[in-house]
């Protein structure tokens, strides 16, 4: 009978063993995150002399996977400064972020990416050769420090939420005024998305007003080709009342072999009594991209800038933009 006790926790202690082997204990994953833009390009006719070899941007950071649920990304931005006369290159903490997920909830806080423009980010898909239109003409900030909230309801519909510093990755707060932001994407059918967004700067200060964003966007993309459209309005810009701007963008790509795309867009940038008449524009862009490998892509196109001050000139530039990233 004592024997049959010991068999029988002999058997219990290999069955425990044997489920503890069968547990798979998730290990922690991570990545580097390395990406490149640079370019050569060259004006026509009066801007001949604008011509050169430029490495516009480069990030460096790495992504850390914890478990299925918890992730933490760092990312160092190193660039050029606004300032025309200031030619040195400068570095800045781009990410410095926890995110969390369950089923359909994601959250992000710390110096996180701002979801007012960066599904069109995506979607226009060339980030390396030009901006996206609020990116490119200065209406709001890519990166911030806050948190931010998502949650898909279901295929067709999800919701996102952000409040932040307002001041961007590029500066420390300097006033008590917060930006808030509120996002919807819609998918009616597979392939056409439609992106709705409202936010507002809060300036904080007395005097100045708050700066509103308002924006809406729809594409298509499918394996041969990608169309979208978007069209954005902000009202007191750099909290002053009565600056409003407006503008629209509309680009389109078409995938011509495996390794090989063409792409155009055209946009036009507008303000009301024409209170920024000397940056208004119109510009247009088209081009096509090769793929060398899976790290490289190279870019050729020919760029014009159609100024809407009086007296002023168009302009013409050729650029092969490059991309080197993983």
């Amino acid at each position: 009978m004592k024997a049959k006790f010991i068999l029988a926790g002999i058997l219990a202690c290999m069955g425990i063993a044997t489920q503890a082997q069968d547990v798979k204990t998730e290990e922690p994953k991570g990545k580097a995150i390395v990406q490149m833009f640079g370019n050569f390009h060259t004006g026509f006719g009066e801007n001949s002399k604008d011509l050169g070899f430029e490495l516009e941007r480069s990030y460096l950071g790495y992504e850390y996977k914890l478990n299925s649920n918890i992730s933490v990304k760092g990312v160092m931005d190193i660039g050029k400064s606004s300032d025309v006369s200031d030619y040195q290159r400068i570095a800045y903490i781009k990410n410095a972020m926890v995110s969390w997920k369950k089923g359909n909830l994601t959250l992000n806080g710390g110096l996180i990416s701002t979801t007012q423009f960066n599904f069109q980010e995506k979607f226009w898909g060339y980030r390396y050769i030009m901006k996206s239109f609020q990116d490119q003409y200065k209406f709001g900030n890519s990166a911030d420090l806050g948190i931010s909230a998502a949650y898909k309801f279901a295929d067709w519909v999800s919701i996102d939420a952000i409040i932040v510093n307002g001041e961007g990755y590029k500066k420390i707060q300097k006033s008590c005024g917060m930006n808030y932001g509120l996002g919807a994407i819609l998918t009616p059918v597979k392939g056409f998305q439609i992106r709705l967004y409202g936010g507002l700067n809060d300036s904080g200060e007395d005097g100045k007003a708050g700066t509103v964003n308002i924006a809406g966007f729809m594409g298509y993309k499918c394996k041969r080709f990608t169309l979208g459209a978007e069209y954005n309005h902000m009202l007191n810009a750099s909290h002053k009342a009565g600056n409003d701007q407006f503008g629209y963008s509309v680009f389109g790509s078409v995938n011509v072999a495996k390794n090989a795309d063409i792409y155009a867009r055209f946009d036009d940038l507008y303000s009301k009594n024409d209170w920024n008449i000397s940056k208004d524009e119109q510009a247009a862009i088209i081009g096509a991209q090769f793929k060398l490998g899976k790290y490289v892509k190279v870019a050729p196109n020919f760029r014009m800038s159609m100024p809407k001050a009086d007296g002023a000139k168009n302009e013409y530039s050729a650029y092969v933009n490059c991309y080197f990233g993983f």
